[in-house]
């Protein structure tokens, strides 16, 4: 073990015993986090508002807070952007993260406290490393630079003591001094509010670096990773970055990425370690990696002790608006949850509008399987993200594709097809199937296989026919995501959808090249 790993197992050696406590304590750890939040928010106007001060435990706390979407609580987020101190966490909030709309708002407005920065977001950061540290004791990963690609920040209108932006960006306006000793690029760079001028200053800052880890959004890394091997000519990334061993990664499912990047990383002992964030707060690091993509299916470990408590609605009951939580101790492996977190930064019950599913009680662990509002059920199928990405592994699988971008509708028939309508799935390949009529009928045999009601509506076409494939030309989701001012930063092409709002603008604006359209069982 090298000096540097040593000194770093040394200080993380308290850390990991921390982790190790709340994975066999897990109910008494999330207990004192709801205890410390309470007392926090007690006097603020909405802990007033709803008496925490009263409240005694989980369940007394369940009955007195009510549930919030953003929309509830953005009246209390509004007056704490005009500078209001104490409205729903202590003291004044001077931070605020940028993401993606909700049905009223085109934009929305994530508060970020102090210690939601130091005891969740930046600890979260501490631990990725310490726990890969700790599994790869003779890693050199500490002697070379991190690349990571952070989004832009604006002054705040409201208020010239408060700021805005994505959180990668305020994440890194608020880093320590000493990170920016082994991190690429500078901060002047990564800030840079053009997304392609970005890109052009990272390649030429970076690409004679020693670079042993990146992290971000698999989708960016991509389009970085292309641009940095045109600049220099070479084949693959390892030519220009030779000591790369970490890919930590999040926001999107890796699957539909893995075989692009080991093809553009070809170094079999690689690690590719997925991460679980977002704006409202950071959740859960795969503790349990290996180089083997066949081995990285254990879930994510949750991390019960960064000023989060957790509950969770089936997400069944959730569509039905029986909004029933229960806390970690209620939950079953293999069930879909609509996740419910009150946060150190003063959100308070909130729906933050993700799916999850445990793989494990003992540590608590989770997989990621779509969003509350990202699904598609025009025919009653009840299609969700998790029965996709299974069904185009395997199409993938079967047919050596490699998809760069997708993503779903429904499309309507008229009265004269014999059956209602179709999926409607619109590609970007990175490697085009070998034959793109078995890649439908691979899909759809696996998504009938993984979904019931899909299935039933199936049956003999007669609620539902099979899946359309139009395939666009190269960089056609990239340039819809510039038109749409959603380059780069936390920004994700839409994957599931109910209705045909970014199918419809993406076609319209796209080359189509190839497509299947009512193929037959």
């Amino acid at each position: 073990m090298s000096l540097i790993n040593s000194i770093v197992s040394l200080i993380n050696y308290n850390r990991l015993a921390e982790i190790d406590y709340f994975r066999s304590h897990p109910f008494e750890v999330q207990e004192k986090v709801l205890a410390e939040l309470l007392e926090k928010g007690a006097f603020t106007e909405i802990g007033k508002k709803y008496n925490l001060d009263k409240v005694k435990n989980g369940v007394d706390f369940s009955n007195k807070m009510p549930l919030h979407d953003y929309d509830s609580l953005k009246p209390y987020i509004d007056e704490t952007m005009h500078g209001k101190e104490n409205i729903l966490w202590p003291g004044k909030t001077k931070w605020f993260s940028k993401s993606s709309g909700t049905t009223s708002d085109r934009s929305k407005f994530i508060p970020i406290s102090k210690e939601a920065l130091e005891d969740c977001h930046f600890r979260s950061g501490k631990d990725i490393f310490m726990l890969y540290a700790d599994r790869y004791p003779e890693s050199k990963v500490f002697v070379g630079k991190t690349l990571s690609i952070g989004g832009s920040t604006d002054i705040n209108a409201n208020d010239s003591d408060s700021y805005y932006g994505d959180l990668s960006a305020i994440l890194i306006k608020n880093l320590p001094f000493w990170t920016y000793f082994n991190r690429v690029p500078k901060s002047d760079i990564a800030l840079i509010d053009d997304w392609e001028v970005k890109l052009e200053k990272i390649v030429e800052t970076t690409y004679n670096k020693n670079v042993t880890c990146l992290v971000g959004i698999p989708t960016w890394f991509l389009v970085l990773i292309k641009k940095v091997l045109s600049y220099t000519g070479k084949s693959n990334i390892l030519e220009v970055w030779p000591n790369l061993e970490l890919f930590v990664h999040g926001a999107v499912n890796f699957s539909p990425y893995r075989e692009t990047f080991r093809n553009l990383i070809p170094n079999p002992a690689m690690i590719y370690m997925e991460t679980y964030n977002a704006s409202e707060g950071f959740f859960a690091i795969q503790d349990e990696t290996s180089s083997n993509p066949l081995l990285n299916n254990e879930g994510l470990m949750l991390m019960l002790d960064y000023g989060i408590y957790y509950e969770f609605i089936e997400l069944s009951d959730y569509l039905a608006g029986r909004n029933n939580a229960v806390p970690l101790e209620g939950v079953e492996c293999g069930v879909n949850y609509a996740m419910v977190i009150t946060t150190n930064a003063g959100l308070w019950r909130y729906i933050i509008g993700d799916t999850v599913s445990f793989v494990s009680k003992n540590p608590y662990k989770l997989k990621i399987t779509g969003r509350t509002k990202h699904f598609v059920n025009a025919f009653g199928e009840e299609v969700i993200m998790d029965n996709a990405q299974v069904a185009l592994n395997h199409a993938c699988e079967i047919t050596g594709a490699q998809v760069s971008e997708f993503t779903v509708a429904a499309t309507f028939y008229p009265q004269d097809f014999t059956s209602e309508g179709a999926h409607q799935w619109l590609f970007e390949f990175e490697q085009k199937p070998n034959n793109l009529q078995t890649f439908v009928q691979a899909l759809d045999s696996k998504l009938r296989e993984v979904n019931s009601d899909y299935d039933a509506k199936r049956f003999n076409d007669l609620a539902l026919a099979m899946p359309e494939i139009i395939v666009l030309d190269e960089g056609s989701f990239f340039a819809w995501m510039g038109r749409r001012g959603k380059l780069g930063g936390q920004h994700k092409v839409p994957r599931l959808s109910n209705t045909r709002e970014y199918v419809d603008d993406l076609l319209k604006h796209s080359k189509v090249i190839e497509k299947i359209v009512n193929l037959k069982d």
